[in-house]
């Protein structure tokens, strides 16, 4: 039997990712105007931007521990492999629930072939470990395999990315009042990356266009075989400059293999409108 690849929407992939590798996602919880809404489901990533620009602070919420147990206990009923991809233990609490889940379920089913992975990933950097491991899965890789194919990819995976205005990430304690209140007060562009599942930051730049040359300089000293990897590009109603950046990456590494997507509701309400984001690996692609 193949092995079921499962995600959460903070993997921020498009629905024809998710059929294309018949993949299942449980939805993370965002609030706003005081509704409750499935992320990637019940409410579109362009409407909390303008929530976010007219002032409002949107909140999330991670997976509750009733959908994990229901998920896991009807793959193991089936005796279906299913392995779950998580979001970064560092920025939600949904791996740990899930991981209590797991074992839970394998309290009443021992022999259930079910695993929950913590990728220390965070949006389309997550979903390109998402879409290693569905591949596999769909070409009839053994559970072994698979997951050991999606801790390769979570480990070598890198993220670079800037925002728009620190005060997102500070409201959602993602940031130091401090390191909120000094970009936004110079008006420059800070570049974060993600170290141990932690967002970090890690320069400051002045300028859009030195901040997309300085991504591709980081990219170039963090990665390698970029003409053979799929590079991800990920933005908060930004299109316009995801696009920009890559034509970039085309022209100066020859990467053919690049996916663009929106960061979804439940990432984007932390981060805030303008967020834009690369991924890639630092290692070779397998």
């Amino acid at each position: 039997m193949t092995v079921k690849i499962m995600t959460d929407s903070a993997s921020d992939l498009s629905k024809e990712h998710y059929n294309e590798f018949d993949i299942e996602m449980v939805s993370l919880t965002v609030h706003l105007d005081e509704k409750e809404y499935a992320d990637g489901k019940e409410i579109q990533p362009k409407t909390i931007y303008d929530a976010m620009r007219e002032g409002k602070s949107p909140k999330t919420s991670q997976v509750s521990p009733e959908s994990f147990k229901s998920v896991f206990t009807s793959y193991a009923e089936s005796k279906q492999p299913l392995v779950y991809i998580a979001l970064s233990s560092e920025l939600s609490g949904t791996y740990q629930t899930a991981k209590m889940m797991e074992q839970e379920v394998k309290e009443t089913y021992p022999d259930a072939q079910l695993q929950v992975i913590d990728t220390k990933c965070a949006s389309l950097g997550y979903g390109l470990v998402v879409l290693r491991a569905a591949e596999l899965a769909k070409n009839g890789a053994s559970f072994e395999e698979i997951v050991e194919m999606a801790k390769y990819h979570a480990n070598h995976m890198e993220h670079i990315f800037t925002v728009d205005d620190l005060e997102y990430l500070y409201r959602g304690g993602r940031v130091s009042k401090t390191a909120a209140f000094v970009g936004t007060l110079l008006k420059i562009k800070p570049i974060l990356h993600v170290e141990d599942g932690k967002l970090v930051p890690l320069e400051k730049i002045r300028g859009s266009k030195k901040l997309l040359n300085r991504m591709l300089e980081l990219m170039e000293e963090r990665g390698t075989d970029f003409s053979n990897q799929r590079i991800g590009i990920s933005h908060a109603d930004n299109l316009e400059t995801a696009e920009k950046l890559a034509t970039m990456i085309k022209e100066k590494f020859g990467t053919e293999n690049i996916v663009i997507e929106m960061v979804g509701s439940a990432i984007g309400a932390h981060a805030g409108p303008g967020t834009l984001a690369l991924f890639f690996l630092n290692s070779d692609y397998k």
